[in-house]
């Protein structure tokens, strides 16, 4: 990759003597990971979670493919109440049972997490928001509100380059190559963002997690499918959703938060301008989310 070097710096980037790059640094800060555990589900697949806050209402966050815990926790940083993150199959500690797997099937880990942590709201990431539509189409009554970050496929399968994308990761995280996933990941991040501190620290706990856990091999069967047939079977879900989507996402074109928006009767579509808005309009989108779950 260009400009991209690796292994990074120490400390996710160079460290000099006085004033300037040496003095304090600003960006996306990697938050520590904590203690999760281990839950068996009503369906018998084992699921990584982690619980945090106190009270109610309580929020449930589903990740997107290839992401985890780890991505998903900054979304509910000013979410008041319980939340609940976790890992579907075939990430982090999850069971990998048996494949090919289904929407139907993520949309059964998430409705298991929901139930057994009482969630009555729900946040889904790419693929988190597929499989929380697949849960929707059966139940939709399920959840008082609704969040969608970055819908990747609704009744359409994902494109050839968000499925190459997909296989590449998949091929470098079973390589156990450092360099290779490092180059992959390294594509979720913005040029501008790329070789500095807030990047690398950002790259540094992919990896960690990436190389530690993996990811199974049977993610790829979710490339071809999607999680409705039709998003009419949406129609019937009153809950009020905020569906974000931006514009110039290849993996996540907008076009897809669109249609998601208008086949929900009370959805209020936030399209962002560039992509990556994770870094580069944060602090909006922290705020956007934790007050509409908040109000």
């Amino acid at each position: 990759m260009r400009g991209f070097r690796w292994p990074p710096p120490p400390d996710g980037g160079p460290r000099t003597w006085g004033p300037g790059p040496g003095g304090p640094r600003t960006g996306r800060p990697a938050l520590p990971e904590p203690e999760t555990d281990l839950v068996t589900t009503p369906h018998g697949v084992r699921l990584e979670r982690l619980v945090t806050g106190t009270g109610d209402p309580v929020t449930v966050f589903a990740h997107g493919l290839g992401n985890g815990i780890a991505t998903t926790r900054p979304f509910g940083s000013g979410v008041t109440g319980r939340k609940v993150f976790f890992q579907f199959r075939g990430h982090g500690r999850s069971d990998a049972p048996d494949g090919p797997w289904t929407y139907v099937d993520l949309a059964r880990d998430l409705r298991a997490i929901a139930d057994l942590g009482g969630a009555t709201r729900a946040f889904g990431a790419s693929l988190g928001a597929g499989a929380l539509c697949g849960l929707l189409a059966e139940s939709p009554e399920r959840f008082e509100k609704l969040v969608f970050f970055l819908p990747a496929v609704l009744d359409e399968p994902r494109g050839a380059h968000a499925r190459d994308r997909v296989r590449e990761l998949l091929e470098a995280v079973e390589s156990g190559d450092a360099s290779a996933v490092a180059d992959v990941v390294a594509q979720e991040l913005p040029a501008v963002v790329r070789n500095t501190p807030a990047g690398w620290a950002y790259l540094r706990q992919r990896l960690d997690q990436l190389l530690r856990d993996g990811l199974a091999a049977d993610l790829a069967t979710l490339l071809e499918q999607t999680p409705l047939h039709d998003p009419s079977a949406l129609a019937a879900v009153t809950a009020p959703a905020l569906v974000i989507g931006c514009a110039g996402d290849d993996l996540h074109p907008v076009e897809v938060a669109e249609r998601l928006a208008a086949a929900l009767p009370q959805a209020t579509l936030q399209v962002y301008d560039r992509p990556g808005v994770l870094w580069t309009d944060r602090a909006d989108l922290r705020e956007r989310v934790s007050s509409f779950l908040n109000e």
